[in-house]
């Protein structure tokens, strides 16, 4: 199963867990893509902003992901290195925390669930586990999330995977375009361009 080539820019709204906004720009590389998005929203309260750039492979591998986060507490960096097998470098120190992660994942992005099921390629019926380098919005902690997606029925030209994230207790059917962009996140944005 592959994807069309994913469009030069995509947006999403936020909404219901946090209010806010994301823009994203792709770029293709001779090896892979280069992401590069911004978010801002506000959640319980609390207002950040948060600036990233990642890279991932031609089998959508995350190889780096820089990002940059700033709130009323001040801002933040952080740089994600991976070696595209499932060890990972965290601001140039091992993580092996992160041992058997292929993708990164960012809270405050509804684009990075793109990277799995590019990744996986399931075909209907299909499931697998996804564990990602997973990146707090407010503080830019870094820490493992389990993840389980299972490829379902399509939806005309859209893709249906249920995805499950156990630390969180939570679980929904996410639904993507023929690039692989998730279009409705339940509880989380909903795709505007």
């Amino acid at each position: 199963m592959t994807f069309a080539t994913p469009p030069r820019a995509a947006a999403w709204r936020h909404r219901d867990a946090r209010t806010g906004f994301e823009v994203v720009h792709f770029h293709p590389l001779d090896d892979g893509h280069r992401v590069e998005g911004w978010t801002t929203a506000v959640e319980d309260g609390v207002t950040w902003a948060v600036g990233y750039v990642i890279e991932v492979d031609a089998a959508w591998v995350t190889r780096s992901a820089g990002i940059g986060g700033h709130s009323a507490e001040g801002s933040r960096s952080t740089m994600l290195e991976a070696d595209g097998t499932g060890r990972w470098r965290v601001d140039g120190e091992p993580a092996p925390r992160l041992d058997g992660c292929l993708d990164v994942d960012l809270e405050s992005s509804a684009m990075t669930n793109a990277f799995p099921v590019h990744r996986l390629g399931l075909e209907p019926g299909a499931a697998a586990k996804a564990p990602a380098a997973y990146v707090r919005a407010a503080d830019l902690a870094v820490e493992r999330l389990e993840q389980d997606y299972l490829r379902v029925g399509d939806e005309g030209s859209r893709r249906c995977y249920d995805y499950a994230s156990p630390a969180f207790g939570f679980a929904c059917r996410l639904v993507y375009d023929e690039s692989g962009l998730v279009l409705d996140y339940p509880g989380i944005a909903v795709r505007e361009l």
